[in-house]
């Protein structure tokens, strides 16, 4: 390790093989930092002559002006309308964003977290990855000072704040109008098993079935790991090919709707007459496939406007810092794949 440059908490954690959490807050003496690690820490740093980071330890006088914005993926259309109201809202108030990618890997979230930490960034705007638990390397921001803000995929094992949309009923709602179609036999083609915001829409979709008395079907719950195309291409086969097919499917988002309606244009179902598809997230292809794909959409340019102007807005101290829950309302847009009935197309 060069001696030349500034020692940073991250070459601590990289040559101690810790987390940049753990130096933080062994370098405070945190009652749940182990004493034998509080000493192998400060010792490492009187050693090496660190010096704690000036704009870490009092950002609110010493800033770059740039904050850290990391999704799951950048070519996506629900992301790219996120980071756009982002950047929107950080420039006309005098700040750069930062943008990385986790790829929806735990992995690569603890690199781009690093790299966000060791460039100094004012402060974080997050959506974790499928991968993520603990989220260790989001709380090291929290322990040098920068504030963090969680949107979209959330965990709350993470004490920050976050915005989010009422996945829940955004998916009841569509499950709703799909009932109100005509469609019986609903499935779902869900996402990962502990992801919440998976989780808020299987619950929507299962709760509208309940309301409304219709069946509800295990064999009709297909969970996706990818959250691609080619899942629900997959699964959609898996479904039409059951003893009890389903007549419609509401998907976690629309790329894996598009992979059904793939698949149903194959075997040649009529679309809706014959099966309904419903999308979350309203991406752009969504318009262009024929039929156009029924879908909710979250806003995401007013997320990512939202959760700039928190994060920011506590930056200049014009707030306090308080650990609440905005949620954004969804919207339905109505198009071809679930419209049996014309003066049902209300948005």
């Amino acid at each position: 390790m060069t001696e030349k440059r500034k020692l940073t908490l991250l070459d601590i954690a990289n040559e101690l093989n810790i987390s940049v959490s753990t130096v933080s807050r062994a370098l405070k003496s945190h009652p749940d930092i182990a004493e034998e690690t509080i000493r192998m820490v400060k010792e490492f740093a009187e050693k090496h002559n660190y010096v704690p980071n000036a704009l870490a330890v009092n950002f609110r006088k010493n800033k770059t002006y740039n904050i850290g914005l990391i999704v799951p993926e950048l070519v996506h259309h629900f992301f790219s309308t996120v980071i756009s109201g982002a950047i929107d809202y950080a420039k006309k108030s005098g700040y750069n964003v930062l943008v990385s990618q986790s790829n929806d890997k735990l992995e690569d979230e603890v690199v781009a977290c690093k790299t966000m930490l060791a460039s100094s960034v004012d402060g974080l705007l997050i959506s974790i990855s499928n991968e993520t638990v603990e989220g260790e390397h989001i709380k090291a921001f929290i322990d040098e000072g920068k504030p963090v803000i969680q949107f979209d995929k959330i965990s709350d094992l993470l004490d920050t704040p976050k915005v989010i949309v009422d996945d829940f009923e955004g998916a009841y709602k569509a499950v709703s109008h799909l009932i109100d179609q005509g469609y019986k036999k609903i499935a779902h083609i869900r996402g990962r098993l502990e992801v919440k915001n998976a989780n808020e829409r299987a619950k929507g979709y299962k709760k509208a079935l309940e309301d409304r008395g219709l069946e509800f079907d295990p064999d009709w719950v297909k969970v996706c790991t990818l959250i691609n195309e080619q899942e629900g291409y997959d699964f959609a086969k898996d479904l039409l090919n059951s003893k009890n097919p389903p007549d419609a499917i509401f998907c976690i988002t629309d790329l894996v709707a598009l992979g059904v309606l793939k698949y149903l244009k194959e075997i040649s179902v009529q679309i809706p007459k014959e099966m309904g598809v419903f999308g979350f997230s309203n991406w752009k292809l969504a318009e262009i496939v024929n039929p156009g794909l029924s879908s909710v959409d979250q806003h995401g340019y007013q997320m990512g406007e939202t959760a700039a102007k928190l994060l920011i807005t506590f930056l200049e101290n014009k707030n306090e810092f308080i650990n609440d829950t905005l949620e954004l309302k969804t919207d339905l847009v109505i198009r071809g794949s679930s419209l049996r009935f014309e003066n049902h197309a209300n948005q």
